[in-house]
């Protein structure tokens, strides 16, 4: 019951009579204030006609919602109106007063007739399976529900009248039941069914009648948006797949089975669990389907299966009755024991009175998370002391909220609503869903029921978004659940204090999701005799051996396993003619008869399609190899080929360079880089392309000049060396080139190409043009030499691994030509989304980077001297960017000494700069000093051993006298030194 009362609050100011007027209406309250003068009416905030028509709002709104109006609301008001009415001014506006008292009490006295008159029974229907857990509970619930409500809301003017239906399991009964309460007892709502089967069929009866449908259905397939008049007030089943998924991935598990049960129940869950695993990297593989008439052999031989495999992570999704059947033979068989994973979902964790325990030790499930009130608690143990027969159930709490709601909701519409049913307007009624015709309520119920919010058992019930909502991951020990975590606002929590789960077989060690199902494992690999070295058995032996086995044992080595698995190792036979047949023994991991696939097997696009594989452990790539032939011609001009043009160039202008500087440096102070200019410009090529075979004897007087020779010798020295090894390699060596190197040139002759036996390059090559008789297939390395000697194919095409191996025994006969095409290289494959992938790959890194080397110089290093290998290819010619740096050095050197040079003749001679002459003059006096053999003092020499002072002298006279050491000028009056020789006097005392 709710109360109206208006009365006059605390005074707010002092200097005027200001007051708070309070309207109280349980559980709201609305405050306005009224303001007093001594001097004026009291209508300077709210006129005694606004009050009126406030005041009639209030109790227009109180009708609605069914609060009765006391008589206490006529008593407050008149003494808030006579208040002061001593006052001048309240004696003026007395007759207002007394019009205003007149008007409410009409007003509250009409409200209180409403809210006294009689109550409207409203009749709603109840379709449950009656003889099941869940109906039982949910009946008992509504029941209460209806006590409960109309206890604590006895001003009500509605009264729901419940009919009760049993569906027994049954969607014809249930749709019958329907039309039933519908036609004869003009229901307005019907609640139930419970069961998904049974709701599809009166959904339809629903929308068609316009009856809003409350139901426990959980299936995803049943959508309010296309069902508009279907109401959930349940959980859907697609809401746990999210808290499922955080679980899983709390784990290092990638990939997990799926257990469902086959129809509507079990196929919806699907999709939204599929979605959630792969938004963690987690796959659902193999998922097993079990019908619910399927008999205990059928679920043992499913159970058979699924142990045959290496996933050892279950998802169960199947009702109580046949997940308790389940459960049972998976003991029988075996999997309830260490290593092994199961998740059940909410339709188990929340019935698990209802299953047998005993064989479920260890599982792990989640169901509906519901907050602990006091509420809650007393409902409980109500519901234990008048039915101990029977164990509280959430789909019970459920039905007691969503029977509060409707109440709620049919009260705001029943006052102003007659329940009847409009019949369509037709002669003759089609079917019996015609002659009843829709509700007149049903759009208006079914808004009000939207609306509807309200503090359940349950926490905050809202008949519009159900899918908010929060799990608890139960661990089942016992004969109870014991909650573990909290999965709310996709975080999973723990905040029950627990420490560990308890897995199968009572072990509080996760279990590592995968197992190698009887610790071996059923390895298949190509036998084909033609490539020993990458796999072969010999006749006597009982394994394989080669370079693909070694690495695959290497690998599975370095897997962290608590017992390393064996092997059987089984043979698969690549037929003659047969292109295929690669892709059949991949295949055959697909139809379960290997476990793993080793060999030269490449990973290729379309055989991922059923398999997976590993990284790669060889090199990728499918090339070309053709004989070779020498190049017997002749070219006079093959000493210019050790050296680039661009290298040529750079040499001689380096040359002349160094031969200009170094003249300019000796030009002076030698005698040697004197006399007529054509004399001089002959002296500068002389001298710098002599020190090209080193040959030069000039002297060098100045130090500047001797620094730069010593450099640009060691730079001609390097040149000399390289070039004197480049072109005797190409004297020497001989010089081999291929017939062709263009693919299209053999598509367009026509020629025979040969390829592995089998292999997927046959294919490859017909997709790039080649004709299905310019194929021929080969068993071995042996057959590609045969037939390239022999002249049967052009070219041979294969993977670089094997062209390798083959080169490698036939050094100067055949060459590697033409594009690299891709490939993805050898990989180990695996089924589709084997637990053991991602640890073979990680581990098959390790042995790449540290035993991969040693295994390959075993099996693929050749075993021939082809050393000579190399000469094959065309030898390369010298370029500029070789000696770049040697250029660098020279230039840099040989300019600085010229500038120090300038520096010290331009000091010396700064007098000539400071003169009064022009700048012609001024440069005309230098050069002509510059042209000037230079004079020097005479310097004492240093003793010999008889203390006799040698002195050198050096020779400035135009026309010196004849000595022994020296010989007459030539016609032009100039002396010329002899080269290498220097003029010495004893000087006598």
């Amino acid at each position: 019951m709710g109360f109206l009362v208006i009365k006059l609050g605390k005074k707010w100011s002092d200097k005027e009579n200001v007051y708070q007027v309070n309207i109280l209406f349980f559980p709201r309250r609305f405050s306005f204030f009224y303001l007093f003068h001594k001097d004026k009416s009291p209508t300077i905030l709210f006129s005694p006609l606004i009050l009126y028509y406030f005041v009639l709002v209030i109790i227009k709104l109180l009708n609605t919602v069914d609060v009765k109006v006391g008589l206490n609301i006529q008593f407050e008001i008149l003494l808030f109106l006579s208040y002061q009415k001593d006052s001048p001014n309240m004696q003026q506006h007395r007759h207002h007063h007394a019009i205003l008292i007149i008007m409410l009490m009409l007003t509250i006295n009409t409200a209180t007739t409403n809210a006294n008159g009689t109550t409207r029974e409203i009749a709603i229907g109840v379709i449950l399976d009656l003889k099941s857990s869940v109906g039982k509970v949910s009946k008992i619930c509504i029941e209460m529900a209806l006590r409960d409500f109309y206890q604590t809301h006895n001003n009500y003017t509605t009264k729901i009248v419940p009919h009760f239906r049993d569906s027994k399991n049954d969607r014809v009964e249930a749709a019958y039941a329907a039309i039933q309460l519908i036609k004869d007892f003009k229901v307005s709502a019907i609640i139930g069914p419970q069961r998904s089967s049974e709701t599809d069929f009166v959904v339809d009866i629903g929308n068609k009648t316009r009856v809003p449908i409350l139901s426990l259905a959980t299936t995803p397939s049943l959508s309010p948006k296309e069902n508009p008049y279907f109401i959930r007030i349940s959980r859907t089943s697609s809401s746990q797949a999210r808290p499922i998924s955080a679980l899983i991935n709390s784990f290092p598990w990638r990939e997990v089975v799926l257990v469902y049960q086959d129809g509507d129940f079990g196929t919806g869950f699907i999709p939204s669990l599929s979605e959630a695993l792969l938004n963690v990297n987690v796959q659902i593989k193999h998922p097993i389907v079990i019908s619910p008439l399927a008999s205990d052999d059928d679920i043992s031989n499913d159970l058979r299966d699924m142990k045959t495999r290496q996933t050892r992570v279950f998802v169960v999704h199947l009702l109580p009755k046949l997940a308790s059947r389940f459960f049972k033979k998976a003991k029988q068989a075996g999997m309830m024991q260490e290593g092994y994973a199961w998740i059940i979902t909410d339709v188990v964790t929340n019935l698990l009175h209802t299953v047998d325990t005993d064989s479920m030790q260890g599982v792990v499930g989640v169901k509906p998370h519901i907050p602990i009130s006091d509420d809650l608690k007393r409902f409980k143990e109500r519901f234990k002391r008048n039915h101990s027969s029977q164990v509280i159930n959430v789909y019970g709490l459920w039905s007691y909220d969503a029977t509060y709601a409707l109440a709620m909701a049919l009260e705001r519409v029943g006052s102003a609503t007659t329940f009847q049913l409009q019949q369509q307007k037709q002669q003759q009624p089609v079917t019996d869903l015609d002659a009843i015709g829709t509700s007149k309520l049903g759009e208006r119920l079914l808004s009000e029921m939207r609306k509807t919010k309200h503090k359940g058992l349950t926490g905050d019930f809202s008949l519009v978004d159900r899918s908010d909502s929060s799990y608890e991951i139960v661990n089942i020990v016992g004969h109870e659940d014991k909650s573990i975590y909290l999965w709310k606002n996709e975080k999973l929590t723990n905040i029950f204090n627990e420490t560990a789960i308890r897995w199968p077989g009572g072990s509080n060690q996760p279990p590592r999701g995968w197992e190698i199902p009887e610790g071996k494992l059923t390895v298949g690999y190509p036998d084909m005799g033609g490539y020993r070295e990458f796999i072969h058995k010999d006749t006597n032996e009982t394994k394989p051996k080669g370079f693909c086995v070694e690495v695959f044992e290497a690998v599975m080595k370095k897997l962290s396993l608590p017992l390393p698995p064996s092997y059987k190792y089984i043979p698969f036979p690549i037929e003659k003619k047969t292109s295929g047949s690669y892709d059949t023994l991949v295949e055959q991991i697909y139809h379960k008869k290997y476990d793993v696939v080793i060999g030269d097997v490449t990973i290729r696009a379309d055989r991922s399609s059923f398999v997976d594989f590993t990284l790669p452990y060889t090199e990728s790539g499918v090339s070309m190899i053709i004989p070779i032939k020498k190049d017997d011609r002749k070219n006079a001009w093959v000493f210019m080929r050790p050296l680039e043009t661009q290298l040529w160039l750079t040499t001689c202008a380096f040359f002349i360079y160094t031969g200009v500087v170094v003249w300019v440096l000796e030009h002076r102070v030698n005698k040697e880089f004197r006399g007529r200019p054509y004399k001089q410009v002959g002296m500068i090529f002389w001298f710098s392309f002599s020190t090209l075979v080193f040959a030069h004897k000039e002297k060098m007087i100045s130090n500047l000049s001797r620094f730069v020779v010593i450099v640009w010798v060691f730079v001609v020295l390097v040149l000399q060396s390289s070039y004197i090894a480049s072109l005797t390699s190409i004297l020497t060596v001989e010089q081999l080139q291929p017939d062709f190197t263009d693919i299209h040139d053999l598509i367009r002759q026509g020629d025979k190409v040969g390829h592995k036996e089998g292999s997927f390059v046959a294919q490859m090559l017909k997709d790039m043009g080649f004709q299905d008789d310019k194929l021929v297939g080969y068993d071995g390395l042996q057959d590609y030499n045969n037939a390239l000697s022999n002249g049967s194919v052009s070219a041979i095409f294969d993977e670089l691994p094997y062209l390798n191996l083959f080169l490698a025994g036939h050094c100067n006969k055949y060459i590697m030509v033409g594009p690299t095409y891709k490939s993805a290289g050898f990989g180990f494959a695996f089924p589709k989304g084997s637990p053991l992938l991602p640890l073979v790959s990680k581990a098959l890194l390790q042995v790449t980077e540290n035993e991969l080397n040693n295994i390959t110089d075993k099996w693929l290093r050749p075993k021939a001297d082809c050393s000579e290998q190399d000469m094959v290819s065309r030898s390369g010619r010298l370029s500029l960017d070789s000696f770049l740096g040697l250029f660098l050095i020279a230039g840099v050197s040989s300019t600085c000494a010229l500038i120090i040079y300038l520096f010290i003749f331009l000091y010396e001679n700064k007098d000539m700069l400071l003169s009064d002459g022009s700048i012609r003059q001024k440069l005309s006096a230098i050069a002509t000093t510059f042209n000037q053999e230079k004079q020097e003092e005479s310097k004492q020499a240093p003793t010999d051993d008889n203390n006799n002072n040698l002195l050198v002298i050096e020779d400035n006279m135009d026309n010196p006298p004849p000595t022994p050491e020296h010989h007459q000028a030539s016609d032009d009056d100039e002396s010329e030194a002899t080269p290498g020789h220097d003029v010495v006097e004893e000087s006598r005392h």
